[in-house]
């Protein structure tokens, strides 16, 4: 009899786990990443260049809703990326920039893009691939000169959100 009783708990669990699964909430992406060159807000904050509290130890977890324009992706923990008044290290570049991606976990990739304001200056179509960890993109950025903050983003393919990085350069100064 207890045997029985085993046998049909244990069917009875057997049938009700997958619709437990169902049930639960999407997690959220397990890609991580940033531009590390040239150094972004975040690369910056992690080498000690900028003091930015809790960001230096987790440089690659700016993540938030796609669709954002903020240097933080809206994350209050990370703020600080927000502030364009923090004494960011601003690179000398030419009229086209080499961005790299460092990559701690990998996720499939809708796009990259890449915008001065309100303007995007570059997209990669990655069509649902996943990364390697490492992945350089060039971006021509002869319409501007100056100082320009740049935004770039690493939208993900199977979920809502997307990785911010703000890189300051000087277009034109190299």
């Amino acid at each position: 009899m207890n045997l029985k009783k085993a046998t049909f708990s244990t069917a009875a669990v057997a049938a009700v786990t997958p619709l437990l699964f169902a049930l639960l909430p999407a997690g959220v992406a397990s890609a991580h990443g940033y531009v590390s060159s040239p150094p972004s807000r975040q690369a910056q904050c992690a080498e000690g260049t900028v003091d930015c509290g809790q960001i230096q130890w987790e440089p690659q977890s700016v993540e938030g809703p796609k669709g954002l324009k903020s240097c933080s992706g809206g994350n209050g923990r990370f703020s600080e990326l927000d502030d364009d008044n923090k004494g960011w290290a601003v690179t000398p570049v030419g009229n086209s920039l080499d961005f790299t991606w460092s990559l701690t976990a990998f996720h499939s990739t809708a796009t990259w893009q890449y915008f001065v304001g309100d303007d995007m200056v570059a997209s990669f179509d990655y069509g649902g691939a996943q990364p390697p960890d490492t992945l350089t993109h060039n971006v021509d950025l002869s319409g501007y000169s100056g100082q320009q903050k740049i935004l770039a983003v690493w939208n993900v393919a199977d979920t809502a959100n997307a990785f911010y990085s703000c890189v300051d350069v000087n277009v034109g100064a190299a």
